[in-house]
């Protein structure tokens, strides 16, 4: 039985300060089990795991993006925390490559012990600078509802400056995913963005009705990034630049 699914749903931005910006686009994300990708590549038609293909799931796309062991590399970020990695199993959810292509803004891990219950979730957050950051927190207890909050420690969009915290609220994975970060600045909300999805089985036929309702999502995201960011200098807001 395969645990991996899809996620069909939207990404919605508003900017609060220093002006009014929004939007909301379609997107379908994938939700894999990380032990699982031979076989996902070995019995799907449109789907390849570090190979070309209509959708596929490269590892160097993640991680230390050199292609090495994605487990080992979520291992080693766990051990830093004092997060126990026995007989652990995880799980991304993350936008797939599509025709070779994909920008994944925000990819969210999620670890599971033995008796599935969820220990830890890590933000790999990444910028159009190819730069990425990574924030993990440990889980006490397993339930529904998960709320972390950190300092902003990673340039991100070129509008908002770096003195900011994050609030990340989001649902445990099941027939629905709900992804909220609030980003706050001198107490302030600036910036409200997430994401919601439906859950759909992990099929040929399901990865084939996914893109059609989106094709080319993911040419089409760095397309939006550049656009929206392009509209918020039209509307005068500072650009800031990233520091060296």
């Amino acid at each position: 039985m395969i645990n991996s699914c899809i996620y069909n749903g939207n990404v919605i931005h508003k900017r609060f300060k220093p002006k009014k910006h929004f939007f909301k686009y379609k997107v379908f994300s994938l939700f894999i089990d990380l032990s699982e990708l031979n076989e996902l590549n070995d019995e799907l038609n449109f789907f390849s795991f570090n190979k070309f293909n209509l959708i596929s799931f490269y590892e160097k796309d993640h991680g230390e993006r050199d292609g090495s062991s994605l487990v080992d590399w979520v291992k080693k970020n766990l051990s830093s925390k004092k997060i126990n990695t026995d007989n652990i199993k995880i799980k991304l959810l993350c936008y797939p490559r599509i025709l070779g292509y994909v920008f994944n803004p925000l990819s969210v891990f999620f670890i599971y012990d033995k008796n599935k219950n969820l220990i830890s979730i890590l933000y790999e957050v990444k910028n159009t600078f190819g730069e990425q950051h990574t924030y993990i927190f440990k889980v006490e207890d397993d339930k529904n509802l998960y709320q972390h909050n950190c300092s902003k420690k990673f340039h991100v969009s070129p509008f908002i400056e770096m003195d900011c915290k994050y609030f990340f609220r989001l649902l445990k994975p099941g027939e629905k995913i709900s992804i909220v970060i609030d980003q706050y600045q001198m107490d302030e909300k600036i910036l409200y963005a997430s994401q919601d999805g439906k859950r759909v089985d992990f099929t040929s036929k399901e990865l084939l009705k996914s893109y059609l309702k989106h094709p080319l999502m993911t040419f089409k995201i760095i397309s939006a990034i550049h656009y929206e960011a392009f509209k918020l200098w039209t509307k005068g807001i500072k650009f800031i630049k990233k520091k060296l």
